[in-house]
């Protein structure tokens, strides 16, 4: 569909097209070919349309928010790995609070006997922020063993550096804890339950017609292979990039915690473990468990990714690839915004410039609930 409001006046429907616009921006000025928006609240989906041509060809086909599929990079810690964790910890299997080195002996030496699953969550463990593995290693058990024998940078739990390596290795240590890939314990313990029927690792040939290419190999569009090398390096499913989705899903799936974890076919986890996850550490700076939560300092230079509108609670991620979304409780507001910015972008510093589009975007949706509100009183917002 091209655009579904419910309930709302010509002044909402104006401010409709002023998310229309910066998404267009984005476009003209060579960002990204192609983007879906989905705008909602916890039982209503206010706004869905897609933007562009899957690639740069007036002749591509129009991103559909409910059937294009995107590589969502980074998006994937949240939507795949934070969620099984929780699924684990709900069940009493995974403590937030407990040694990495309980579930997973390998990551030894130094301090690291202190880093804990929530450390790796919020980004206190003091690893690296990043480690090219695709290049280090030549099999994902030789890039594994580097993961483990990596040195911690920083004292575990002194402060917040983000990093792709807490995601990767909470990824592995899911999977050892669940005794299966991570790929198929999010897909049963967290995409069906939420109804998310087209998020995934590694999209089978059949799908990949609908997947927006996030790269080019010799000049080519590449469908359906995670853009990420070392998530490719890790066999295309991995912690900290690797998920394939679509706007619509993702709508799902931050309605589910608009709900305090209720899902489509009932209570999907557990409220208490949600507030949890929301809540900062007191040295995690913005980052929440999984989450990160607006910049509270931004600058017309440096502008939040959340925009300067959304409410203090408010929480949510980015991606690589071009992909955001965020969900803000005291407006009972979410945004997807999902871009493929990384795939062949007309203009240089492609990724400093979508900063500056997803803090209008963002602005231009908390305009639409004008806030805050608390989600009991969404009629009077």
């Amino acid at each position: 569909m091209l655009g579904v409001l419910v309930g709302v006046g010509s002044a909402a429907a104006q401010q409709f097209a002023d998310v229309d616009a910066a998404v267009r921006q984005g476009i003209r000025r060579g960002l990204y070919s192609g983007a879906a928006v989905v705008i909602g609240r916890r039982d209503t989906v206010l706004y869905s349309r897609g933007y562009g041509h899957v690639i740069w060809s007036g002749s591509a086909p129009v991103p559909n928010p409910d059937s294009t599929i995107w590589d969502i990079a980074s998006l994937t810690k949240v939507v795949a790995t934070t969620s099984a964790a929780i699924r684990l910890i709900d069940a009493g299997r995974l403590g937030l609070d407990a040694p990495v080195t309980w579930y997973l002996p390998e990551f030894a030496g130094g301090e690291k006997g202190r880093v804990t699953i929530r450390m790796l969550l919020d980004h206190t463990s003091g690893l690296p922020s990043y480690l090219p593995f695709y290049r280090l290693a030549r099999t994902r058990e030789a890039a594994l063993e580097r993961l483990y024998a990596e040195p911690l940078l920083r004292a575990p739990g002194d402060s917040a550096a983000y990093s792709d390596l807490n995601a990767m290795l909470l990824g592995v240590l899911i999977e050892r804890v669940a005794a299966t890939g991570l790929d198929e314990f999010a897909r049963t313990e967290v995409f069906q339950p939420l109804g998310m029927q087209r998020t995934m690792f590694r999209p089978s040939v059949s799908l990949q017609r609908w997947v927006v290419p996030s790269g080019k190999h010799r000049g080519r569009p590449v469908r359906g292979r995670v853009n990420d090398e070392n998530a490719v390096r890790l066999g295309g499913v991995a912690g900290h990039a690797g998920l394939f989705s679509t706007a619509a899903d993702l709508g799902r799936y931050a309605q589910a915690w608009l709900r305090n974890g209720v899902g489509p076919y009932g209570p999907w986890a557990r409220p208490e473990t949600l507030r949890q996850f929301l809540t900062p550490g007191a040295r995690s700076g913005t980052r929440l468990l999984g989450w990160d939560s607006p910049d509270p300092d931004p600058t017309p230079d440096d502008p939040s990714v959340f925009g300067s509108l959304v409410s203090p609670s408010a929480y949510g991620h980015t991606g690589w690839t071009g992909t955001e979304i965020w969900i803000d409780p005291a407006r009972d507001l979410f945004l997807v915004f999902l871009t493929n910015r990384s795939f062949d972008p007309r203009t240089r510093r492609s990724i400093e410039k979508m900063k500056l589009v997803r803090a209008e975007v963002s602005d231009a949706v908390a305009r639409l609930v004008p806030g805050p509100c608390r989600p009991e009183l969404v009629a009077a917002c």
